[in-house]
């Protein structure tokens, strides 16, 4: 490439942007999508009110945007309690549509409640999208009268959605998160396989991923069952044998030697039971370490088992896992849930409201979002602008937290805006409007999730047309609304950089070093833990499962934190070896350990103490640094100990340094 191509080019972290991600297409969202949006219009025109339909499929398009969960109660959760504060925020809207300056303060505070709800939650933040955007739609467009009707029919919309959605519950009804769990095994069985090679990490951010979606789906359906239901105790106590496992890859990685072949496809095996609820098979155990044998489940290893300690560690922890899948009894063991249950409802509510009223992060995020709000309507109303809402509408979907960062998000806005009103406007130009709508609506709809499932700017580029056929339905402008609404997201996006992004400097450093400061302190305390006389099993699990999700955290920020332009991307970059480095110091901790349950001497407690120190001090240096900086420790220690590789790899994470700004 040239000189000139290489100016010619689009900058590397916009391409990282656009790429389309692998997510695979959820066929049966893209069926119920097209269905819930085109059916309420085509009442609607059969019944000669169009603009009743098409507000009950702008209630749909809501539900197909909540619509993103495998398990059916939490797909009550996520399309539901989001459609209630839509309602609430149109009927909001239509208050105080007209009455000028009272809609621009009303919208600016509806915004600061938004804000702050949507630091909440998956839930939450999606509810939070809901009551302002709908607020926003109320207050700018006449709906029909009374003040009643126009949040009715949307709650209409979304409750279809939700019928859709909840069809083959009573089918299906534990299939999604038999589905989890057995992709958390075969996850493992990747793991295992990988273990001794290059592509160990990878696998085992792919465990946490797949342990973190099987017990949120497991735990949200603890909270709300009622006794011990067979099917659903045999699924938790599944997933809780398999930490076992877990806990033993790290010890196999660091032994660096690979495993055999027959223990990954015994895992697999178990994979294959949990998906199909296969039980009763006492010839199905896990094989020997160097054979294909399968013993009875519940076999314990005999003198001839592997005399390392990984291979004995995995050995054990795959025949317990086989005795406990393969078992008729649900829970033979009474395994416990390492995870705890949640608590209860009220109580949830009650601490979620009082962090939110005192962290400094709602408040601020509220606060960034009013601001922008009130910019935005102040300016509209104080310039005519056709069909103001939209300035609004895009300032509220640029600004969303959970979706990467504003910058990125505002040019992935403006690039899918582009695109999506090229498609509006072949739409509106060549479709007759009636009965043909229908039909563009069903394919146009059927687009959403499928272009959802590969990053923003396609999901931009999806809605957009949609949103546009639907306002044409209820104002009948036509190709008029083209061009205006291409200058009102320009606008919004200009709002959201300069006032949402430009006038808040809260550095990247600040976001992330924090976070991975804490995750560093908490490391330094699942060392002592898991070397400390008086700490049992269960909370050594407990302790290192939130400390993975914890991680996973911070790298899901590090990869929002990539997609923005130099420096900021540039700097975080720098930061990158660091999360991995206190990832691989928390796996070799659990090796360490495993190695002590399976006949390794224990470490002495001057080495434990030690490590935690260096791991303190290097927290205490990303928090108070702007950049990483070398320190060489020598930890002293026994090279033969069971420690001698975690030590290594403390020494490891304090030499990493970042490149000169």
């Amino acid at each position: 490439m040239g000189p000139m191509q290489s100016r010619l080019a689009p900058p590397a972290w916009l391409v990282r942007t656009l790429t389309p991600q692998t997510a695979p297409i959820p066929w049966p969202a893209v069926g119920r999508a097209g269905i819930a949006m085109a059916a309420p219009l085509a009442v609607g025109l059969a019944a000669g009110q169009p603009a009743y339909g098409a507000l009950v499929s702008m209630g749909a398009l809501s539900g197909v945007i909540g619509d993103t969960a495998d398990a059916y109660r939490m797909r009550v959760f996520n399309i539901a309690v989001p459609q209630l504060f839509g309602a609430l925020g149109v009927m909001f809207g239509t208050i105080v549509f007209g009455h000028g300056w009272l809609a621009v303060g009303a919208l600016t505070l509806i915004a600061l409640v938004s804000g702050m709800m949507s630091t909440i939650g998956a839930v939450a933040s999606v509810s939070g999208l809901l009551l302002l955007l709908n607020s926003v739609i109320g207050a700018g467009l006449p709906l029909p009268g009374p003040w009643w009707k126009a949040p009715l029919l949307l709650a209409c919309g979304g409750l279809f959605v939700l019928f859709l959605a909840l069809l083959a519950w009573p089918f299906r009804r534990q299939e999604p998160e038999r589905a989890a769990v057995a992709a958390a095994y075969r996850a493992v069985a990747d793991l295992l396989e990988a273990a001794g090679k290059d592509t160990y990490d990878a696998k085992r951010q792919a465990v946490t991923q797949a342990l973190n979606t099987s017990y949120d789906l497991i735990l949200a359906r603890r909270a709300r069952a009622h006794g011990r239901s067979g099917p659903f105790v045999r699924l938790l106590s599944a997933l809780n044998v398999l930490i076992p496992l877990v806990e033993a890859a790290p010890a196999a990685h660091l032994h660096g030697a690979p495993l055999p072949a027959g223990i990954p496809a015994a895992v697999r095996d178990l994979a294959d039971a949990v998906e199909t609820g296969t039980t009763g098979r006492p010839d199905a155990g896990p094989p020997d370490a160097d054979g294909p044998a399968r013993p009875s489940p519940g076999h314990r290893p005999s003198a001839s088992a592997p005399p390392v300690p990984s291979e004995l560690a995995v050995d054990v922890a795959l025949r317990h896992a086989a005795a406990v899948v393969y078992e008729t009894d649900p829970d033979p063991y009474n395994v416990d849930d390492r995870l705890g249950l949640p608590a209860a409802l009220r109580i949830r509510v009650r601490r979620a409201t009082r962090n939110v009223l005192l962290s400094e992060g709602s408040w601020r995020y509220g606060l960034r979002l009013a601001l922008c709000i009130g910019i935005a309507q102040g300016l509209v109303s104080l310039i005519a602008v056709p069909r103001s809402y939209w300035v609004a509408l895009t300032v509220t979907f640029v600004l969303k937290p959970d979706f990467g960062s504003v910058f990125s998000r505002a040019v992935l806005r403006a690039l899918g805006t582009a695109v999506g009103l090229v498609t509006a406007a072949a739409v509106l130009s060549q479709v007759p409007r009636g009965w043909w709508d229908v039909l563009a609506l069903v394919l146009l709809a059927a687009l959403i999730p499928a272009a959802s499932a590969k990053g923003y700017a396609y999901q931009t580029a999806a809605i957009t047309p949609v949103i546009l056929l639907l306002s044409d339905v209820l104002n009948h402008q036509g190709f008029a609304l083209v061009v205006p609404r291409l200058v009102d997201s320009l606008i919004g996006c200009g709002i959201a950089l300069i006032a949402g992004y430009l006038l808040w400097p809260e550095s990247w450093q600040t976001r992330i070093g924090d976070r991975l400061a804490s995750a560093v302190e908490d490391t330094a305390h699942y060392v002592e833990t898991a070397f400390g006389p008086a700490t049992d099993h269960a909370s050594r699990t407990r302790q290192r499962r939130r400390l993975y999700r914890d991680l996973s955290t911070v790298r899901t920020e590090f990869q929002r934190t990539l997609t923005e332009p130099p420096p900021t991307g540039t700097r975080a970059a720098a930061w990158w070896p660091l999360v991995v480095a206190v990832e691989r110091i928390v796996d070799a901790t659990t090796a360490a350990r495993v190695r002590v349950n399976h006949g390794a001497p224990d470490p002495a407690p001057a080495e434990v103490e030690a490590v935690a120190f260096h791991l303190r001090e290097l927290a205490a240096g990303v928090r108070s640094s702007d950049r990483l900086i070398e320190v060489r420790a020598e930890l002293a220690g026994d090279e033969e100990g069971v420690l001698a590789p975690l030590r290594q790899e403390v020494s490891a994470a304090r030499a990493i340094t970042s490149p000169d700004p």
